[in-house]
């Protein structure tokens, strides 16, 4: 995937630097050509012997060398097709968003046209403090891309965000960026995602088993793609950390409905991958029911279908919803691909090992209108992601 790419991997003073040797490699064996800069509080983690043995280039650390002449950073920033810093310590990012130029590193980044991933590695806390988030955020808002943190067992013991992605992660994104990044750039694209909860009364509610993994995955697809995304995404699912794209929370089938009619005039591409109630309460209590002897029964009415009313209103939008069943699958989604007036309909089967909710791998059959049916194995949501953007791609070139 980086066949010929030039990859500055810059590492920064964190514990992770001692997995930054293997991370070479595996870019070199991607096929990207490597150079390496490492700060000094990166050296007490990793040697420039061990990263210039794989990187097969010597490593840079001072702006001035040992015989007094100096580095040339704008060389270097206009040498790499990508800047990865990895890992970037919360000092690294602050001094990035703040434009501060204090090490060969900084000043090949201020020098860099090239595109700038960033991959934090940083205790919990210290990447949930405010200033931490509010330097993130200027970074994203500038066009660096964020690459995690992963969530996992840290260095001081404790659990959560902050650990760096693996090497294969790192190399991944990377390769996903150039082959995918032109594709749908100038689209925009609109993707729901995860559960919808219909409340009994102010405490209880009927959800689904959805965490909203598949239309997550979807959405960073089309932004590495190039596309312009919203996301609409129920509360009920997975938290989502560092997006580029615009992420919009609703709770209800009614919020969900709104929400998506706000957005599908401007979509070039609708994605319905949400699991949206298909029934709530007739008269939810304003207080909370107490628990009896006696039964409980409600009285159920249905939610208006989001997808069909998209389907009534449009006009040159692709819209594309999913099926999941659990018999006669095929039947089934053909038939909700033309009541629902869609282009395309996403079908899995929940009799499928590996595939459904909460899962992080699916195995999906993807079918036209004009009854071309693609049949898919078992992959990540994430690869799974990539087929059905690609798909929808390969139908916009076979129209022009």
């Amino acid at each position: 995937m980086l066949k010929d790419k030039k990859i500055i991997l810059a590492v920064t003073g964190s514990i992770a630097a001692y997995k930054t040797p293997q991370l070479v490699r595996t870019l070199v064996k991607a096929g990207a050509h490597v150079k390496v800069i490492v700060t000094n509080d990166a050296l007490q983690f990793v040697t420039t012997l061990s990263l210039a043995t794989v990187s097969k280039n010597d490593v840079v650390t001072d702006l001035v060398k040992s015989d007094g002449q100096w580095q040339n950073h704008v060389s270097w920033g206009l040498w790499a097709d990508a800047l990865l810093i990895a890992p970037a310590t919360a000092n690294t990012i602050a001094k990035m968003a703040n434009g501060i130029c204090d090490n060969f590193l900084l000043a090949t980044y201020l020098s860099a046209r090239c595109p700038v991933f960033v991959a934090p590695a940083m205790d919990v806390d210290m990447y949930k403090h405010q200033s931490t988030q509010q330097n993130i955020a200027v970074l994203k808002a500038r066009g660096t891309y964020i690459l995690g943190p992963d969530d996992g067992e840290l260095a001081s013991g404790l659990h959560g965000f902050g650990r760096m992605l693996d090497e294969d992660s790192l190399t991944k994104a990377l390769g996903l960026f150039f082959i995918n990044n032109k594709k749908l750039c100038g689209l925009n694209i609109v993707i729901t995602a995860g559960p919808t909860r219909e409340a009994i009364d102010p405490v209880r509610y009927i959800s689904n088993h959805s965490t909203g993994k598949m239309g997550v995955a979807l959405a960073d697809a089309a932004f590495n793609m190039g596309a312009e995304v919203t996301l609409i995404l129920g509360k009920g699912a997975l938290p989502i950390n560092n997006k580029h794209y615009k992420v919009v929370y609703v709770d209800t089938a009614a919020q969900m409905l709104e929400t998506s009619l706000l957005n599908f005039e401007k979509a070039n591409v609708f994605i319905m991958a949400a699991a949206v109630a298909d029934y709530k309460p007739a008269a939810p209590s304003n207080q909370k029911i107490k628990k009896k002897n006696a039964d409980l029964n409600l009285l159920m009415e249905p939610t208006t279908d989001v997808l069909a009313t998209l389907g009534k209103q449009k006009k040159n939008q692709t819209l594309v919803g999913f099926a999941l069943e659990t018999d006669n699958e095929l039947e089934n989604a053909k038939s909700k691909l033309k009541r629902k007036n869609l282009d395309f309909i996403v079908l899995n089967s929940m009799r499928d090992n590996g595939a459904g909710f909460a899962t992080d791998t699916n195995k999906v059959t993807i079918i036209d209108t004009k009854g071309t049916i693609l049949s898919l194995e078992l992959k990540p949501k994430s690869d799974v992601a990539f087929d059905i953007l690609n798909t929808i791609t390969q139908s916009f070139s076979a129209t022009n």
